[in-house]
C-alpha cells in the first residue's frame, strides 16, 4: 500500500518569479494543495524535507499528511506532480491533491511483471507489455504502490488481460476488463531472400572461361602432299 509520510509545510504569501527566486536561495520549494472542499492553498516546504519524502517513497503514489505550521489540524494529500529543473534536477514545485480518508479516489498504479514467461525462457519468445499502469479506484489507505503480475506460466501466444489480474482487497480497476496487459510473441526469424525462379533462369549458369596458352589445342597443320615421283628416264 502507498506509504503515508508526514511533511511539515508553511503557508506561502508571496508569489511571482522574484519571490520564487528568494525561496530557492533559502533552500525552500514552493508548493500548492488543491482539491477537496477547500480552496487551493499556496504552501512552501524545505528542500531537504522534500528529498527525505521522495527517498521514502516506494512507488509513484505518495500519500502525505501535511502538517501546516501554526495549525493543529493536518491535511491528507497525494503528491500529484513534482516539477524538476532540466539542469541539475532540483525540485522546482510540488502539487498536492487533497483527499479524504473515507472517500474513494482514482489513481494510476504501475504494473510490474514477475517471473520469466515459459514461452520466453524455453522457446525464445518475446514478452510484450501493452499496459504500463492501471487506473484503480479505492480508499486512500488501500492505494497500492504497484501491482505485480506473475507471467511465468505464459507460453507463446498466451496473454493476460485486466480481468485476469488479482487486485488487493478494496481496489477495483477502472478500465475495460478485456484490455491486454502482457502477452508472449513468437520469436522473429530472419529468412534469407529468395531469388524468383524467372530471374534465376534468365541469369543462366555461370560459365568460367580460361585463356588457353598459346598453341595449346591448336589443330594440327595439314601435311604437305608428297612430291610426285620423277618420271623414269626415257629409254634411250
Amino acid at each position: 500500500m502507498a506509504k503515508q509520510v508526514k511533511l511539515a509545510v508553511e503557508r506561502r504569501d508571496a508569489s511571482g518569479r522574484a519571490a520564487v527566486r528568494k525561496l530557492k536561495a533559502r533552500g525552500v520549494v514552493p508548493a500548492v494543495v488543491y482539491g477537496g472542499k477547500e480552496k487551493p492553498e499556496p504552501l512552501q516546504v524545505l528542500r531537504r524535507d522534500v528529498s527525505v519524502m521522495l527517498s521514502h517513497a516506494s512507488g509513484e503514489n505518495i500519500l502525505v499528511e501535511l502538517e501546516i505550521a501554526g495549525e493543529n489540524a493536518t491535511r491528507t494529500a497525494l503528491v500529484q506532480e513534482v516539477q524538476h529543473s532540466p539542469v541539475g534536477g532540483d525540485v522546482l514545485h510540488i502539487d498536492f491533491h487533497a483527499v479524504s480518508m473515507d472517500e474513494k479516489i482514482e489513481a494510476d498504479v504501475p504494473l510490474e511483471p514477475v517471473g520469466t514467461a515459459n514461452g520466453v525462457k524455453n522457446f525464445g519468445g518475446l514478452l510484450e507489455q501493452s499496459l504500463r499502469a492501471l487506473t484503480v479506484s479505492c480508499l486512500p489507505r488501500d492505494l497500492p504502490d504497484k501491482i505485480t503480475v506473475d507471467v511465468s506460466n505464459l507460453n507463446i501466444g498466451d496473454s493476460i488481460h485486466v480481468r485476469d489480474i488479482k487486485l488487493p482487497n478494496g481496489v477495483a480497476a477502472k478500465v475495460q476488463p478485456e484490455l491486454t496487459v502482457f502477452s508472449v510473441l513468437a520469436p522473429i526469424v530472419e529468412e534469407e531472400p529468395v531469388v524468383p525462379e524467372a530471374e534465376a533462369a534468365a541469369a543462366g549458369p555461370e560459365v568460367i572461361k580460361e585463356k588457353k596458352e598459346e598453341g595449346e589445342g591448336a589443330a594440327p597443320a595439314a601435311s604437305a602432299p608428297a612430291a610426285p615421283a620423277k618420271e623414269k628416264e626415257q629409254k634411250k
